[in-house]
């Protein structure tokens, strides 16, 4: 499997623009979120979509943004206290959100991802509120407001909260196996490495999303702009020799076994194209990832 360059906007000032940006330098895919670019992403998105019409879009729905909590408990779909956290699974809010989210966006979004559903979530609670969420996920599948979900998380998997087959468990629990469950989203980097050191050693959330026929989105590949500083020149040269720090981390990320899309904030375009050209390289070897993960500690 080979891995993709999309776009993240969580950290992009100009939605709009960083989407046409990437688009027109062949990007297939944006991510996005309703709380993104103070509330505005969605709409922002609404005008390269529409100039892009093969460009796929993924959004989520679980933060609040401050824009739609009075209006949100207003038409019953957001109770107070949900507004006043800013975090909402409910099934109410969920149906609300997503078709708000299609309206803004002015199409069906590919995937709508559950946003950080371990949020003031007590472990044991989170089996109860992802089964209500995935219910209310194929019941907006099923009347054409979004075409697929996901679970998208920080914590997670890593935290021992989550779990493929607990997820696959839930999915069929609340849609049958023909149920709509078709992607992952976690953070992956030379500072989030023990997925890919798992994964090496054949177990793991990579490998169960595999297995699974999962899509897995790898957030925050360059941890917010802080990996560069990170990366010496020698250990660069023992990633992929002659690379930047930058390509070296994306192609650490990108190498790993599973990752089907990086997804990378920016709305630089020099950026961009050293981006795409480091995840369009051929895959590091498991040889060189296993050095990586040895050096890097997990």
């Amino acid at each position: 499997m080979t891995a993709r360059l999309g776009l993240g906007t969580y950290r992009c000032s100009d939605v709009c623009e960083a989407a046409v940006m990437a688009a027109s330098q062949g990007a297939d895919w944006v991510d996005t979120a309703p709380n993104y670019e103070s509330g505005q992403a969605e709409n922002s998105l609404a005008t390269a979509l529409a100039m892009y019409p093969d460009l796929h879009v993924s959004t989520k729905v679980g933060f609040v943004p401050h824009s739609a909590r009075r209006l949100g408990v207003q038409t019953g779909a957001l109770s107070a206290e949900d507004a006043e956290r800013g975090h909402c699974l409910a099934p109410d809010y969920i149906g609300w959100q997503v078709a708000r989210s299609k309206r803004r966006l002015g199409r069906t979004p590919d995937l709508v991802f559950l946003h950080n559903p371990e949020h003031l979530c007590a472990g044991a609670e989170i089996a109860d509120r992802l089964l209500a969420a995935f219910v209310a996920m194929e019941e907006a599948c099923s009347n054409g407001t979004v075409s697929a979900y996901g679970v998208a998380t920080w914590r997670g998997f890593s935290s021992g909260l989550l779990a493929v087959g607990t997820l696959l468990e839930l999915a069929t629990k609340a849609g049958g196996p023909q149920h709509h469950l078709r992607a992952v989203q976690l953070p992956v980097s030379v500072v989030h490495l023990a997925p890919v050191a798992h994964a090496i050693d054949g177990h793991g959330v990579l490998v169960d999303a595999v297995e699974a026929e999962l899509e897995v989105f790898a957030s925050a590949p360059l941890h917010g702009g802080g990996i560069p500083g990170m990366i010496t020149q020698e250990l660069s040269d023992l990633i992929r020799p002659g690379s930047t720090p930058v390509q070296s981390a994306l192609a650490v990320v990108a190498s790993a076994p599973g990752v089907r899309r990086v997804l990378l904030s920016t709305g630089n375009r020099e950026h961009w194209r050293q981006a795409a050209d480091a995840v369009g390289q051929p895959p590091l070897s498991r040889e060189t990832l296993r050095r990586i993960t040895d050096v890097l500690g997990t």
